[in-house]
């Protein structure tokens, strides 16, 4: 027979059991509601100007309009009004790093938004494995010759103050946008530096394919080529090529707006076979070049005994 001592167990232990879920599921409610609360913050700063888009003479709404928002990041209206609303809905990588890039996030609240959706960000911003003090160290001996160090996906990973300036203000461009691939496709200025523009982007793309091939699923790799698709319509053709090259040393020539005409010797090092890392150096051909190299390294960074 059972005894009330024992029945008092049971509804215990009863209780526990159902308790514990329930506080989880309050966890992951809370996580939602500060998400969505953030979206809604983050949405109504951002102005239509900012994003190219008209004010219009009835907008009430102070920021971007949800549709608004979810056009720029290319997800469904129903589904982006859901997150605001904090339902229980699954959220990929990819659109978290479209919805970043529409808010403007800068990299602490992208790593906000990351963490409140539970999610890891891909992206060479969010981590830098291998590159130690050594390898920075490193990389800053090597100046006035340009210098960084980058992944089989072109992401930037660090860089030396020749290399800052040997395209483009490299510095005043985000983390999570330097990428070789990315900016050789869409930035004007790194665009211009290019001297074999075509022929460099179909290598790349070429370059790109097959070092694809081992990483199909990550959704880093799949996001650079999305959003390369989208943006690209010479990444389009030549991504259609289905041409696949490996890596070689070559000489290139870059037109730097600062010291004119560069022409280097590109070389590869690799730093980590299993992380795809590589420490890429251009050093000159000719003392011409190198003496061109020396002047716009001191151009931004000389002692100021001149």
């Amino acid at each position: 027979m059972t005894t009330m001592a024992q029945e008092t167990a049971a509804r215990q232990t009863a209780a526990r059991q159902t308790a514990a879920p329930a506080a989880a599921g309050s966890g992951s409610e809370i996580r939602r509601h500060e998400l969505a609360a953030f979206l809604r913050s983050r949405r109504e700063r951002i102005t239509p100007e900012q994003v190219g888009l008209p004010r219009g003479a009835r907008r009430r709404t102070p920021g971007l309009r949800r549709e608004e928002v979810a056009h720029l990041s290319a997800v469904g209206v129903t589904w982006y009004t859901w997150l605001e609303q904090a339902r229980d809905i699954h959220v990929s990588v990819q659109v978290l790093d479209a919805l970043a890039r529409t808010l403007m996030l800068d990299g602490g609240e992208r790593a906000h938004l990351f963490q409140l959706a539970a999610a890891t960000d891909p992206t060479p911003a969010a981590n830098c494995e291998g590159i130690t003090d050594a390898v920075r160290m490193h990389l800053d001996q090597l100046d006035p010759l340009p210098a960084c160090v980058q992944n089989s996906r072109y992401d930037i990973l660090a860089y030396n103050r020749a290399y800052a300036r040997l395209f483009c203000d490299l510095d005043a461009i985000p983390p999570e946008d330097r990428n070789c691939m990315l900016l050789v496709h869409t930035h004007p200025d790194w665009r211009s530096a290019i001297v074999h523009l075509e022929e460099t982007m179909r290598l790349m793309a070429a370059k790109l394919r097959a070092s694809m091939a081992g990483h199909l699923s990550e959704p880093a790799w799949k996001m650079l080529v999305k959003r390369l698709q989208a943006e690209s319509p010479e990444f389009r053709e030549n991504w259609e090529r289905y041409e696949v090259v490996v890596g070689r040393t070559k000489v290139k020539q870059f037109r730097n707006p600062y010291v004119g005409l560069l022409t280097l010797h590109h070389t590869d090092l690799w730093l980590s076979p299993d992380h795809g890392a590589r420490l890429v150096s251009y050093t000159p051909v000719d003392e011409e070049c190198r003496a061109r190299l020396e002047k716009l390294y001191l151009m931004f960074n000389g002692t100021g005994t001149g």
